[in-house]
């Protein structure tokens, strides 16, 4: 099964201070978020903010090839999530040949919005995402609970230093 999403924003992991993508369910609460590299947000930025550049980016130049092949995009899939990364499949149409074309989803998404076509992720992409949050949402309350027990300690020391 698909679950049409939209681009709602982009924004930058404090941690790792790379850009990530957020995708959202059109009619549901379903979110997801992918890491994208620097290039990749600045032209999914660009279209969002429609911001003409002087010459061609990379995702306007595919959209020309495109067009001038006469071939259409019907969507991008975010097909699964193996091994932390994101797969994507572009689909389109030529002189009635239909073509999947695979694709890294910060990509496919820069297409998708140049062209105007549905974004879809497939519900097994979704559900391990699910997942892997669920995984990561622990991990990091484990390392700060610990993180503050040491701080705790390293208090705790200071002031016996202090006090002697």
């Amino acid at each position: 099964m698909e679950v049409e999403m939209k681009i709602r924003g982009l924004m930058m992991d404090p941690v790792t201070n790379m850009p990530i993508v957020i995708l959202k369910d059109t009619s549901g609460d379903a979110v997801l978020p992918i890491w994208v590299g620097i290039y990749e947000a600045n032209a999914i930025a660009l279209e969002i903010e429609k911001v003409s550049t002087p010459r061609p980016m990379t995702h306007d130049l595919i959209k020309n090839v495109l067009v001038g092949l006469d071939t259409q995009v019907h969507k991008v899939v975010v097909t699964e999530l193996r091994e932390d990364t994101f797969y994507a499949v572009i689909w389109m149409e030529r002189q009635g040949n239909v073509i999947s074309i695979d694709s890294r989803p910060s990509d496919a998404l820069a297409l998708a919005l140049r062209v105007d076509c549905p974004i879809v992720v497939e519900d097994g992409a979704l559900k391990n995402s699910k997942l892997v949050a669920n995984v990561s949402e622990r991990v990091p309350s484990e390392y700060l609970r610990k993180r503050k027990e040491g701080r705790e300690d390293e208090d705790r020391s200071r002031q016996k230093q202090q006090s002697r």
